[in-house]
């Protein structure tokens, strides 16, 4: 009688290790995964605050003035701190009143991402995105023109570069250039655009300075939160 009842242990022991193990290796997967994706303290996904928020990460694929994926881009997410993403959808719902939706083209960005901009910009002849994002200007001039430089805003985490779509026709607003094109045209105040084109940029500026964030003079679609939580810190863990 002995025999037969550990024998049916034995059994029950080996039918719930089959049953278990592999619900456990599961269960152990996905905590590794969670851990690997789990944001630093203080920093969120912008599509967890403001669900209504479009992206179109540049920087994740080849359409930016590089030409290809950037270092440190590895999921076409965008990430803030959370004071700046909570400022955001301040504006982001001002703005959906007037009838706009936010489409960010970068937010947090490693450090790795700056180094390898500036790795770029040293190597003269690789021109392959002239011809769209800087076709007035000679390559060598990007660093004293300071479109390039060792360190960046977007680095700090409370940066971030967007533009405005209309959303009964789900379409861009004309801003009068592209995002990161290089050249005058792209400053607020100049007199290269339409009266319509600064309009356009005027109501993405206004929503975003009542939200908290500082105007980039030389770049329409670029906004730093005003009191940023980590003004000395360059951050560069990649974005996933």
């Amino acid at each position: 009688m002995q025999k037969t009842q550990g024998a049916k242990r034995k059994r029950t022991i080996i039918i719930l290790a089959v049953v278990l193990l592999p619900v456990l290796a599961v269960l152990a997967a996905w905590a590794f995964i969670s851990v690997q994706n789990r944001l630093p303290d203080g920093f969120v996904y912008v599509t967890d605050i403001i669900p209504t928020a479009q992206l179109e990460i540049r920087y994740f694929g080849g359409d930016n003035f590089v030409g290809r994926r950037i270092d440190g881009y590895q999921a076409p997410k965008a990430i803030l701190t959370k004071e700046a993403a909570q400022a955001l959808k301040k504006a982001a719902d001002i703005l959906c009143q007037q009838g706009y939706y936010i489409k960010i083209f970068d937010a947090y960005r490693p450090q790795r991402a700056v180094d390898h901009f500036v790795r770029w910009a040293k190597d003269l002849d690789d021109t392959k995105m002239k011809g769209k994002y800087y076709p007035d200007l000679d390559k060598s001039v990007l660093f004293e023109l300071g479109y390039i430089a060792e360190k960046s805003g977007h680095s700090r985490g409370s940066t971030v570069d967007l533009t405005l779509v209309d959303i009964k026709t789900g379409g861009e607003l004309d801003m009068g250039s592209g995002f990161d094109f290089f050249g005058e045209i792209s400053n607020h105040g100049t007199g290269l655009i339409t009266k319509e084109q600064e309009k356009n940029r005027n109501i993405l500026r206004n929503a975003m300075v009542s939200a908290g964030f500082e105007v980039y003079p030389e770049e329409w679609w670029h906004y730093k939160l005003e009191d940023e939580p980590y003004p000395d810190t360059y951050f560069d863990f990649p974005v996933k």
